[in-house]
């Protein structure tokens, strides 16, 4: 339960903080403008701030797509992987609800969208993003001697990939990240929230798999 609890606590900071910070700064898809690179830089601090106060506890997944990429890999079994999913999700509704009693909704919430109404590209675009961003945790997480940088590894990376990737899809990489804001923003971001779960899951499995190739050639 210290687990799940520890992975409830690190979605809710990821929603409430970098999806907020998206919200309240107006990050735009369409001007790479302060907000943009703001935006990106509040979701990579997150992840490192989180990685070093639960990641001892949990892992710091707060992502069901690095939560289903460890599970493939075998580094954890399928009970805790739903423990994780449920308090991840759990953990972005709350964040979510936490924006909407601050601000009234007055922001939005930071939910994604697709990129020219094209779910096609919006797809591969979200899992390459995650299969990115996953096989990076995997690797860096393969070895004790990485583990004092691993929480700057993987929090540069996923403001890499957002970066990159605000610009086509707002970057989700996490299925919890955006489910939560979809609902309570409701229509098209609601309608088209099922791409932004399918593609980082797709993603991170992928990673998984690569990663269990280059592993073993490593050995």
């Amino acid at each position: 339960m210290r687990k799940y609890f520890a992975e409830f606590i690190g979605t809710f900071v990821l929603v409430l903080f970098a999806c907020g910070a998206a919200a309240v700064l107006g990050c735009s898809t369409v001007d790479a403008n302060a907000a943009y690179a703001l935006t990106a830089l509040a979701f990579g601090l997150v992840i490192v701030g989180m990685a070093y106060s639960i990641g001892n506890i949990s892992g710091c997944h707060i992502n069901p797509a690095v939560s289903l990429a460890m599970l493939i890999s075998g580094k954890m079994n399928v009970k805790d992987f739903v423990g994780y999913v449920v308090a991840q999700v759990a953990g972005a509704f709350a964040g979510s609800a936490v924006m909407l009693g601050i601000t009234g909704g007055e922001f939005g919430y930071g939910a994604n969208g697709l990129y020219k109404d094209d779910i096609v590209v919006s797809l591969i675009v979200e899992v390459i993003l995650t299969c990115v961003f996953v096989l990076v945790i995997l690797g860096v997480t393969s070895k004790a001697e990485y583990s004092n940088v691993a929480g700057l590894v993987i929090g540069f990376t996923l403001t890499l990939v957002h970066i990159f990737g605000i610009h086509f899809t707002g970057t989700s990489v996490n299925p919890a990240r955006s489910l939560a804001p979809a609902v309570f923003t409701g229509g098209a971001a609601l309608s088209n929230v099922w791409v932004f779960i399918v593609g980082p899951l797709v993603g991170g499995a992928i990673a998984a798999l690569i990663w269990k190739v280059l592993a073993k050639e490593t050995k």
